[in-house]
């Protein structure tokens, strides 16, 4: 197992292993503790007590983050006819049907978001195996597969973010760039958190948010404490 570098145990020493943050804190902390030549991106780990091994405790959703996600976001979208011109007019940064899905049968991977209109879902369908792990295949329950084109593009191109919890009941997401500074993070962080909540399963029992970690894309966690979810989102 490789060592970590002298930069991260410095900004790891910094941490309280046994601490529980506030939002406030760990979002500060995280920020300060940014040592890498780039912009990091400013990640959170919400472990859920749900069981996604059961359809009715399964945790999904999508929200425009009010102040994005700090990245350019590449849009592919499969359409024919007037909703072709209708994406492209909207942004998309990629248009098509059938010469996109041997593209991509090809290997190709030159997008990170996919919207396609209802009647090309079967054709796109046969690529599904191909999209599916990444993350990319369009889905109605998060807006990807609609006639409104133009609208959904538009909220990709906003920062809009898809979450869907893991098998080991935790949900990832990016909470935008280091250079965003604290306040607007938490901002994000609060829209974040409360579609999650939002989004509890009525078949969950007991606690709900049972943990949560917030870092950077090089650094070290910070754990926050969950009873905090309520304050934060008075």
């Amino acid at each position: 197992m490789s060592k970590r570098g002298k930069k991260f145990q410095e900004a790891k020493s910094k941490v309280d292993p046994l601490k529980r943050y506030t939002f406030e804190e760990a979002i500060s902390g995280a920020v300060a503790s940014s040592f890498a030549k780039f912009d990091e991106t400013i990640d959170i780990a919400v472990k859920l007590g749900v069981d996604p091994r059961h359809a009715d405790q399964m945790v999904r959703g999508s929200i425009i983050l009010p102040n994005g996600i700090g990245k350019e976001v590449k849009v592919l979208v499969f359409a024919k006819g007037e909703k072709e011109k209708e994406a492209e007019e909207a942004g998309a940064d990629f248009v098509g049907n059938e010469d996109l899905i041997e593209k991509i049968k090809g290997g190709w991977f030159g997008f990170d978001k996919a919207v396609a209109t209802p009647d090309v879902m079967a054709t796109v369908g046969k690529i599904g195996k191909m999209l599916g792990p990444r993350g990319l295949m369009p889905n109605a329950k998060t807006g990807t597969v609609t006639f409104d084109v133009a609208k959904a593009v538009n909220e990709l191109k906003a920062g809009k973010i898809d979450y869907r919890v893991e098998k080991a009941g935790i949900v990832h997401a990016p909470m935008g760039k280091v250079s965003f500074g604290p306040e607007k993070i938490l901002e994000n962080v609060v829209a974040f958190i409360d579609s999650v909540v939002r989004n509890k399963p009525a078949s969950s029992k007991g606690t709900y948010i049972r943990s949560i970690g917030i870092s950077t894309t090089m650094g070290p966690g910070f754990k926050v404490d969950p009873t905090h979810v309520k304050d934060l989102l008075k």
